[in-house]
């Protein structure tokens, strides 16, 4: 009775504390109501405020993400402000390293360090946050560039390389649902030069250690009072910045039109001048739609976008789940496609930075939705066949690449055409980082074909030479299907799917790996292992091994050819296993029976697979 008493009294001190601090009236009046339950001897408040205070929520390499709500385990201005204060008193540590050991320390400082860039979503309290960040920053006395309206993320990842900023903030929960929002953080200019000298990562997202550094500032902040009272301070009565604040420089539409100019410029229009293309747009009711719109017809294409999910809305009143991988989120722009009779559904996530593809199969008489895959591989032939891809500026070779988790279609075709290829650990964090890469792609539908100018995923250019490919096709009399055979005469047949296995929290994870780990499997499916490789221990082939690339991910490779990799989420309590199947096909000159005969057989064989893996994990 005595522990309890003595942990509720510590609960309620962690409360008053974090009301205290609190900017935002609405979160401050909900934790003072469940308080004062809880202080009424609510169990049901107690137990509540016991959730909410568990812990803190966790920063890692995609920043933050939950859903919004009070108390230090949900995303809220009191979080992103203690997280925005953490992130400063690391960079500026790591700044003055940096001017320490410059040979000419003023020429650093000359050079543009301490800038911050920061965009917003149209989500809710997006620009809150935004604003929050802006002015601890500010405050400090750092540059500050603040977008003046939502944005697709892929336009704030720009704008760091635009301003050689040290940091990029963007203010999104991606394809989330609309109680959750996010944050994620880029490094660039100095700070990222001096982190990584190899210069590799500059506006990319940060990756460990890096991303753990910061973590621990965060919570030594939080958990210093002086300094976590001022993180708050003057906000909770709408002081706002101090009058010795200087205003952060607005980030106009000269940025959008800028981004729009250049994504025109990759545009092909003498090798691939056809326009004749009807396409039918969805933005998910995200900030996607203005630009992607805009840029397709200023290529010249036609547009109907889908007028229910066309403008920013952050309750998605149309998708539950704003996904468009998820099943049914693309049905009212499959239902205007047949209206309209379309060549091509192009889909974003709410903050653009993700693409999705349908097109009508001619042979189903059905529209179908094409895999990131899919995708990944059409998007890499056609970059090949524009050729010479876009030299480096150093004269090295251009480099495809993609995640590990995803297909190996891109890679044999690549070997088969002489062209080099990367494969990283998951995330557009690793893949933003393959020196000299002209194209790379992750199989949850996110590419990239402006390497030079964004260090991320990019829904928004790639729909542009998507659609240049697709009116190509058109053009010559065949089709996406068509060309995917294409691909599969020349490299091979590759079928993918996934296995989820789900438990109980987040602490149960690593058991699953642990128990492969402890007893690896011999045989997969009927075919014996023939290659295994863990990534806390092994590097990826062409990679070395260090502490910021160990990851908890187990790749087993089978006699037939199959691969399987075990992998737990990091963010959800769920392990993802992912299973593609072959089957050879090259010089039957993409003949469409023997191409249908090669994926039935790779289709069974996947869902051998399926077996084999449900009953392993159990």
């Amino acid at each position: 009775m005595r522990e309890q008493t003595a942990m509720t009294e510590k609960l309620i001190f962690a409360v008053r504390r974090w009301i205290d601090q609190d900017p935002d009236a609405d979160t401050r009046s909900k934790l003072q109501q469940l308080l004062q339950r809880a202080e009424d001897s609510d169990a049901s408040a107690t137990a509540e405020l016991q959730r909410l205070f568990a812990g803190r929520l966790a920063f890692g390499t995609a920043g933050l993400r939950a859903e919004l709500g009070p108390g230090p385990l949900r995303m809220n201005r009191l979080v992103v402000r203690q997280t925005a204060a953490g992130m400063l008193s690391y960079a500026e540590e790591q700044l003055a390293k940096a001017q320490q050991q410059a040979d000419n320390p003023q020429d650093l400082m000359r050079s543009g360090a301490r800038k911050i860039v920061i965009g917003y979503d149209a989500r809710h309290q997006s620009d809150e946050f935004a604003a929050d960040t802006a002015e601890i920053f500010s405050a400090a006395g750092w540059e500050v560039h603040l977008f003046t309206r939502p944005g697709p993320t892929p336009l704030l990842a720009r704008q760091v390389l635009v301003l050689d900023a040290e940091i990029g903030v963007m203010v999104t929960a991606s394809h989330n649902p609309p109680q959750d929002n996010g944050y994620k953080v880029y490094l660039g200019g100095e700070l990222s030069r001096f982190l990584e000298p190899h210069g590799h990562g500059v506006g990319a997202q940060i990756v460990p250690p890096v991303d753990q550094d910061i973590a621990a500032r965060i919570a030594e902040l939080a958990d210093t009072p002086a300094p976590a009272a001022e993180v708050g301070a003057g906000a909770a009565d709408g002081a706002g910045a101090s009058a010795g604040d200087a205003e952060p420089h607005p980030v106009t539409d000269e940025a959008r039109g800028s981004y729009e100019r250049e994504a025109l410029e990759l545009l092909d229009p003498e090798t691939y001048p056809q326009r004749d293309l009807h396409v039918v747009y969805t933005a998910m009711h995200g900030v996607g739609g203005e630009m992607v719109t805009s840029l397709l017809r200023a290529g010249g294409f036609t547009v109907t976008p889908v007028a229910e999910q066309f403008e920013p809305d952050p309750d998605f009143p149309t998708a539950d789940f704003p996904n468009p991988e998820e099943p049914g989120a693309l049905d009212l722009a499959l239902k205007a496609a047949e209206a309209e009779q379309a060549d091509l559904v192009l889909a974003n996530d709410p903050d653009a930075d993700r693409l999705s593809a349908a097109v009508y199969d001619e042979s189903a008489g059905a529209w179908r939705q094409l895999s990131g895959d899919e995708i990944g591989a059409l998007l890499g032939r056609h970059l090949l066949e524009r050729g010479p891809l876009r030299p480096q500026a150093d004269g090295s070779a251009p480099v495809l690449a993609n995640s590990i988790v995803s297909s190996r279609l891109l890679a044999r075709l690549c070997e088969v055409r002489g062209v080099e290829h990367a494969a990283t650990l998951t995330g557009f964090k690793w893949l933003a980082r393959v020196q000299h890469m002209s194209f790379g792609y992750e199989e949850a539908i996110g590419f990239n074909v402006d390497p030079e100018h964004v260090k991320d995923k990019d829904g928004v250019s790639a729909a542009l030479i998507f659609a240049e490919m697709t009116a190509s096709l058109k053009a010559r009399g065949t089709s996406l299907i068509a060309a995917l055979d294409e691909i599969a005469a020349e490299a091979g047949v590759f079928v993918t799917g996934q296995v989820t296995i789900r438990v109980n929290d987040l602490s149960e994870l690593g058991k699953v790996t642990a128990a492969l780990r402890a007893q690896a499997p011999v045989e997969i499916a009927g075919s014996p292992v023939v290659e295994s490789l863990d990534l806390t221990r092994d590097p990826l082939p062409g990679t070395e091994l260090s502490e910021a690339t160990k990851t908890d991910a187990l790749i087993y490779l089978t006699e037939a050819g199959d691969r399987v990799i075990v992998r737990p989420s990091g963010t959800e309590p769920k392990v993802k296993c992912y299973l593609e199947a072959v089957a050879d096909t090259p010089g039957i000159n993409a003949d469409p029976e023997a191409i249908g005969a090669a994926r039935a057989q790779a289709a069974k064989r996947l869902e051998q697979l399926r077996t084999s893996m449900e009953s392993l994990l159990g």
